[in-house]
């Protein structure tokens, strides 16, 4: 199948009028010189990879903690329509039998790998190696410090999923877990409360992610620069953020790019159950969330998680003043690089997985296309 006058997002991260084809499921020729009179004409439209959230933990009234495997589908199903075309969905700080049920049933969905549905290309172990100070919305009676065996043991039960682990830096035994867990997946830096050394010391020891960045960690202070500073040094680091709109101002979303750059920013959604729902009362391990006007929160008043997709997170990004293309690359290939999935997707490339997203010229979604098969 062959698309023609479509401005196309290619792997140089710029946008370029051209056509392309697909053959069986995955991306064929870019940008061809010979293409047929007969390839359907997108008139201009703008194609762009299918978006990866590596963060998200619900929607549609449905968690992926709950255990429960139809309802991840549905999950699937949702985020497919949005336009995330693949996902990492998160876990909560919950014992670890419960992890252990909820990681089960990702497996399930791997295999399945059902018509209509997002891909699902890992799992974020979001929890329970948290900092009591910093739990945020995390269910503090679960913590636990870093446990390399707890950890290698849902690990091999999910099949090797786990492809982003979370923890506080400033725990005990925090730097041996990331150099043993970092032959395994990405380590990631979160929910806590590290002075900068305690950072420094993560990411030197092999930790290259930042969870929601500004959420649940230290400000920058110039006498006491902690996390994000140290973050930001290490070129091998990558930092997640929430641009819903609610949870980080859109001058800080502005600084976070220009301090870590475009190449390194991954957006994420940090969606829960509510995403998509009206307003109410909804459940996060085990805590009550009450959605008000898109605002989640505990009954406490905390920020929990935010009730905005991935796609709607990328054109708050560009709303925010990020410029398109570093807006679509960190919703696509950077997240998928965080994942080690990049080979597959995140990219307009030949031989890759045919997940993309035709838009408007505002990016307003038109069409949403994986393994070249409109959703």
């Amino acid at each position: 199948m062959f698309y023609k006058n479509a401005n196309i997002f290619t792997q140089d991260f710029r946008f370029h009028l051209g056509a392309f084809s697909v053959e069986n499921r995955r991306f064929a020729q870019i940008l061809p010189e010979n293409v047929p009179e007969d390839a359907i004409d997108l008139a201009g439209a703008f194609v762009i990879p299918g978006l990866v959230d590596v963060h998200t933990h619900g929607n549609s009234n449905r968690d992926f903690s709950d255990g429960d495997a139809q309802g991840l589908e549905i999950m699937a199903a949702y985020l497919a329509k949005c336009g995330v075309t693949a996902f990492a969905p998160a876990s909560m700080t919950l014992p670890y039998a419960v992890l252990e049920k909820a990681f089960a049933t990702a497996r399930q969905l791997k295999d399945k790998s059902p018509a209509g549905c997002a891909r699902l290309m890992g799992i974020q172990m979001e929890g329970p190696f948290f900092s009591e100070k910093k739990k945020g919305a995390q269910n503090g009676a679960y913590l636990r410090n870093p446990d390399f065996a707890a950890f290698k043991a849902l690990q091999d039960g999910c099949g090797g999923l786990i492809r982003i682990v979370d923890l506080a830096p400033e725990l005990p035994g925090s730097v041996e877990f990331i150099r043993q867990a970092k032959a395994l997946c990405t380590v990631s830096v979160a929910h806590t409360d590290a002075d900068y050394d305690q950072a420094k010391a993560a990411f030197d020891a092999g930790a290259t992610h930042l969870t929601h960045l500004y959420n649940a960690m230290p400000g920058i202070h110039h006498r006491k620069p902690g996390v994000i500073p140290a973050a930001a040094e290490n070129p091998a680091v990558r930092a997640e953020i929430i641009c819903d709109g609610l949870h980080i101002h859109p001058a800080a979303v502005r600084f976070a790019f220009r301090a870590f750059g475009p190449e390194r920013m991954v957006l994420i959604s940090d969606a829960l159950r509510c995403c998509g729902m009206p307003d109410g009362e909804y459940e996060l391990g085990g805590q009550q969330v009450f959605l008000a006007g898109g605002v989640a929160r505990l009954a406490d008043g905390t920020i929990a998680g935010s009730a905005a997709n991935l796609f709607d997170c990328m054109r708050n990004a560009i709303s925010f003043g990020i410029a398109p293309e570093d807006a679509v690359r960190a919703a696509s290939w950077n997240p998928a690089c965080a994942l080690g999935v990049e080979r597959e997707i995140g990219s307009i490339a030949p031989g890759k997985l045919a997940d993309f997203v035709v838009c408007a010229p505002d990016f307003t979604r038109r069409a949403v296309y994986i393994g070249g098969e409109r959703v």
